[in-house]
């Protein structure tokens, strides 16, 4: 055999073996969506004094310059999702106010809350929840200031990428996005990437997600160390971070796409991570109730791609009172922690951000904690095949015990 044959054949082969990671990992893929199938066929519903309304927040379209997506689009995502609310985080503009001409109020069903992602002079990021005109010249103003003027007029804010945030010490924050998919996104290898495309985009397109999603561990370690020494309650909530925005496209002169793929569509993002609120029933659902409840921590976070995480619980009691995640209760001798999963899991309970407690195989547990502190739960699924079992499914908001 000529050399340049024996070249040729060898180049071959290494191009074969090269594909082999991809090829086991869409075979993993396979038995991960296999093992949620079964795992969403176990599901047991819940019955208590609570509705659960589940959406996405952290959502932009095309008013902030750095989307294509259109309201539309949006709203059928929503729709096809079965989500109850969006909240939208518009980016500002300087010549008009993208909150005030973005989606708001019921749309099809709906209920839509018009919010702005802004920056500071210190470059901290925040979302303001509704969002105004003023959006638009936070930039030129401090972290604090912007927070105090969001606050005069009754806004929810969240700080947004905690890794980047700068002025912690600062007051009037409501809560931390303690997950961003676009932040975790950022740790892809894009080479290793195309060819997981390749491979599994076709039949698994969702599921590309579990091949980089991993807890936040530093961002729930900067929002239990800021409860524990500004000793308030902070909410966590995750971000879509929805743009619409990734693939390519060809268009005709009037903007009509005639040949495109798009790897981030508002449908997809809306189906890895949501924010499920509860409210009591016979409570109007409108946005400021959706507000109240966010702002006051009765809400959990739920990587529902794995599976629909409709239905957890997590509520205290001692003799005299009675609370859900977000809410206080005084320690006299000891307070009562109850879990509850719509799947068995294994249940981790962290007091002030350090695990204290952990069982597996259950859908309800109660721990008896004698000490004050901040108490949430992580909630795994061991069952499932590879990383995803040793990433949280579900994370909660703190009880705290005073």
């Amino acid at each position: 055999m000529k050399p340049w044959k024996k070249l040729l054949l060898l180049l071959l082969l290494l191009i074969l073996l090269s594909q082999v990671p991809f090829a086991c990992r869409r075979y993993k893929l396979g038995r991960l969506n296999a093992a949620i199938q079964q795992s969403n066929s176990q599901r047991v519903a819940t019955q208590d004094e609570f509705v659960e309304h589940r959406g996405a927040m952290h959502v932009h379209s095309f008013l902030g310059g750095h989307s294509t997506g259109n309201f539309e689009e949006i709203i059928a995502a929503a729709k096809s999702n079965q989500l109850d609310f969006v909240v939208m985080t518009e980016h500002p503009s300087k010549n008009f106010s993208t909150a005030e001409m973005t989606l708001k109020g019921i749309q099809a069903g709906v209920l839509f809350i018009n919010g702005n992602e802004v920056s500071t002079a210190q470059a901290d990021r925040l979302l303001v929840i509704p969002g105004n005109e003023s959006a638009a010249e936070t930039d030129e103003h401090s972290t604090q200031q912007v927070l105090t003027q969001a606050k005069l007029r009754n806004a929810t804010v969240f700080i947004a990428y905690p890794e980047d945030f700068k002025s912690w010490d600062s007051t009037g924050y409501d809560g931390v996005e303690v997950y961003n998919v676009y932040t975790n996104a950022r740790e892809i290898n894009p080479v290793v990437m195309f060819f997981d495309g390749l491979w599994s985009y076709r039949s698994y397109p969702d599921l590309l997600f579990a091949t980089f999603y991993k807890r936040p561990a530093e961002s729930l370690r900067r929002w239990d160390s800021a409860i524990a020494t500004r000793r308030q309650r902070l909410v966590a909530v995750a971000g879509n971070d929805a743009h619409a925005n990734v693939g390519l496209s060809l268009k005709d002169t009037s903007g009509n796409t005639l040949l495109g793929l798009k790897l981030d569509p508002y449908e997809r993002s809306f189906r890895l991570v949501r924010i499920h609120v509860l409210l009591p029933k016979g409570a109007t659902f409108d946005s400021e109730t959706l507000r109240q409840a966010l702002g006051g921590g009765h809400c959990f976070i739920g990587f529902d791609l794995f599976s629909d995480s409709t239905g957890f619980r997590f509520s205290g009691s001692d003799a005299n009172e009675t609370g859900i995640q977000g809410d206080e209760i005084t320690l006299e001798s000891e307070v009562r922690l109850s879990v509850t999963t719509p799947i068995s899991s294994r249940i981790v309970l962290l007091r002030d951000g350090n695990r204290v407690q952990s069982e597996s195989g259950l859908t309800r547990k109660e721990f008896i904690v004698t000490e004050r502190g901040s108490y949430r739960v992580e909630i795994y699924l061991p069952q499932l095949p590879g990383s995803v079992g040793e990433q949280p499914w579900i994370l909660s908001n703190p009880i705290y015990v005073k």
